[in-house]
């Protein structure tokens, strides 16, 4: 449904000839194209992610959150439940005034006859309403359902314009007589998913031995919590994270485009590469500040200090390696290794649609080769069949999954850094 007042053939030619505003891009992909058709959906659930991010990062730096999340247990993690929700209301209210003022810059999308008062007061609750009800159903299907019922929400936003997009490219495909093009292009975006699943499941184990206690005459060892034997460091801690960030910070030169353009009349060539994805000094930034983000956000999720402590705790060490500020500095050392690998990866992932998309491929079906979509689509589906799995077993039903088990996923162990 379109909101009152708003012409959504207009808003979708302006985003034909909008240009390369990865912003905006980004945002109607995740709400399955409703951004630029002026749905009541128009945010989706966008608000509600950003909120979680802010509060997610807030724990990091304010104690209060911080004694929220690690030492108040489940009644901490509804006060955060609480505390989200009312934070993403007042980020919809804030996204949903720009929205409308987005809406009102594009000639012809809202109906001049409404009266503005009327418009806008309207529309600020419709928009509210949808993304509120939006965070409900994520919420409900989290607690009735298979996953995180956000993270499935935002899945069925990006695959939405999937099939359309794959048509469209097979049909360009044959329509220009290059079958053998499309069967390249399929084989490498097969390839690319693979690589993905095995930097996503990625791991380095580190061996953990528990210390030996007297019983009766005999030695014997401690059994570490849960059987755990080792710790795994993720290739990818930061998950999506770092692509999210770097998008936002890359839609500054275009406010700063846009600007100059309002005082000077012109536009410098810098910032009009900077605002087209294809270009190289677009994707060289994107590439260097996706690797940073990478390295920022591992540092704040990965707490060497914290698993220093645990172990200790648990009365048990790495072999070859003292307790206490030895293992953290091996674990820190661990984890600044393995994260350029994959800092790398995920800059390679971030920039890839631009490649394709310049080698030949249709734009729409190119962002499914890499970024954000890719590595959310990925990390959704790993995630939903890891809980199949763990229900089947519990229910023991063995049998039906142990041909088809992912690596890794039955393996016990510690792992640190589970990135979005």
């Amino acid at each position: 449904m379109v909101l009152p007042g708003v012409n959504y053939e207009a808003l979708d030619a302006a985003a034909g000839t909008r240009g390369a505003n990865d912003l905006l891009k980004l945002i109607n992909t995740f709400t399955g194209g409703a951004f630029n058709q002026g749905s009541i959906f128009a945010l989706g659930i966008m608000p509600y992610i950003t909120a979680s991010i802010i509060v997610q990062l807030l724990g990091f730096a304010v104690p209060y959150f911080q004694r929220l999340q690690q030492k108040e247990g489940e009644s901490g993690r509804k006060r955060i439940n609480q505390i989200t929700r009312f934070l993403t209301l007042f980020i919809t209210l804030v996204q949903g005034g720009a929205y409308l003022t987005y809406l009102k810059s594009i000639p012809g999308a809202v109906d001049q006859s409404i009266n503005p008062g009327v418009f806008w007061f309207s529309n600020m609750i419709i928009l509210s309403t949808g993304t509120i009800f939006a965070m409900w159903m994520g919420e409900k299907i989290t607690d009735r359902g298979i996953g995180n019922g956000i993270s499935l929400l935002i899945m069925v936003g990006i695959i939405a314009s999937l099939p359309a997009a794959f048509i469209a490219e097979i049909l360009s495909q044959f329509s220009s007589n290059r079958l053998a093009l499309l069967i390249l292009e399929l084989a490498f975006f097969f390839i690319v998913v693979v690589a993905t699943i095995l930097v996503v499941q990625g791991v380095r184990k580190i061996p953990i031995q528990a210390a030996k206690r007297m019983v009766g005459r005999s030695m014997t060892s401690m059994p570490s919590a849960s059987g755990r034997d080792y710790i795994n460091l993720k290739l990818s801690a930061a998950g999506v994270m770092p692509i999210i960030f770097a998008q936002a910070i890359m839609f500054l030169p275009l406010t700063a485009a846009q600007w100059a353009a309002e005082s000077a009349g012109t536009q410098s060539d810098l910032l009009l590469s900077l605002n087209n994805w294809k270009s190289i000094p677009y994707n060289v930034l994107f590439f260097i500040l996706i690797v940073i983000f990478t390295y920022v956000y591992t540092a704040l999720i990965v707490n060497p200090q914290q698993y220093a402590e645990y172990l200790k705790r648990q009365n048990a060490f790495i072999p070859g390696i003292k307790p206490g500020q030895d293992t953290q500095d091996y674990i820190d050392s661990l984890t600044t290794r393995i994260t350029l690998p994959g800092a790398i990866f995920i800059g390679i992932i971030a920039i890839l649609p631009a490649l394709v998309a310049t080698a030949g491929v249709n734009d729409a079906f190119a962002i499914f080769f890499g970024g954000t979509s890719l590595l959310i689509l990925v990390g959704v589906v790993l995630d939903t069949l890891q809980q199949i799995e763990s229900y089947l077993l519990m229910r023991k039903y063995d049998g039906l999954v142990k041909s088809g088990r992912i690596a890794g996923r039955g393996a016990q162990g510690i792992t640190i850094g589970a990135g979005m």
